[in-house]
């Protein structure tokens, strides 16, 4: 019986991961989370999608927390209602658009807490962005507006009178150059496609 509780305790340990890193520093983020390096790159061969761009994305919607969602609104000022999306996990992608994304890919069993399974969404919706929107796969500034508002949102330039939306999508545009600088500079394996 001991021998199952200390397995046990390892399998789960694999599934639990340290969000004690500079957010802003991808070498120091792949230092403490090496397999989310893998993922990212698998997403960047299989999507095309930059490593920079997924990891911007993740930080400015969840801060790199795999159970985020959107905090609860206020009833009367203090008490908790319902929440303004159903927005969950390290992508923040919403129920509806997760669904999609399973039957899309056949990857029937992908959870948004999972972040194998949310670089490869980013990877999908980006790529659908890419198509759809005529958008550059290194354009992050316009991807992150159109996985903001949405593939109509976009076309519609819902986005023109939110000044405060333009500015998050410069930040998070800002990030990715940062991260993607970073990344020439790690010491990570020859063999990367960084």
């Amino acid at each position: 019986m001991r021998k199952f509780f200390f397995a046990l305790a390892i399998i789960l340990s694999g599934c639990v991961t340290d969000r004690n890193f500079n957010q802003s520093n991808v070498c120091d983020i792949f230092k403490t989370n090496p397999q989310w390096k893998s993922y990212a790159e698998k997403t960047k061969e299989k999507w095309g999608v930059p490593v920079s761009l997924q990891l911007s994305f993740i930080k400015q919607e969840s801060s790199f927390n795999r159970t985020a969602r959107p905090p609860r609104q206020k009833v009367l000022g203090f008490i908790p209602g319902l929440r303004p999306s159903s927005a969950y996990g390290y992508s923040q992608a919403l129920d509806g658009t997760w669904e999609e994304y399973k039957q899309s890919t056949g990857n029937y069993n992908a959870d948004r807490k999972n972040f194998a399974d949310a670089s490869d969404f980013i990877g999908w919706y980006v790529d659908g962005s890419y198509r759809l929107l005529k958008l550059e796969k290194s354009d992050v500034y316009n991807h992150y507006l159109a996985y903001h508002e949405g593939k109509g949102g976009f076309q519609k330039k819902s986005y023109i009178k939110k000044k405060w939306l333009l500015g998050v999508a410069e930040k998070v545009e800002r990030q990715a150059k940062e991260y993607s600088n970073q990344i020439k500079k790690c010491n990570f394996h020859k063999n990367s496609v960084f």
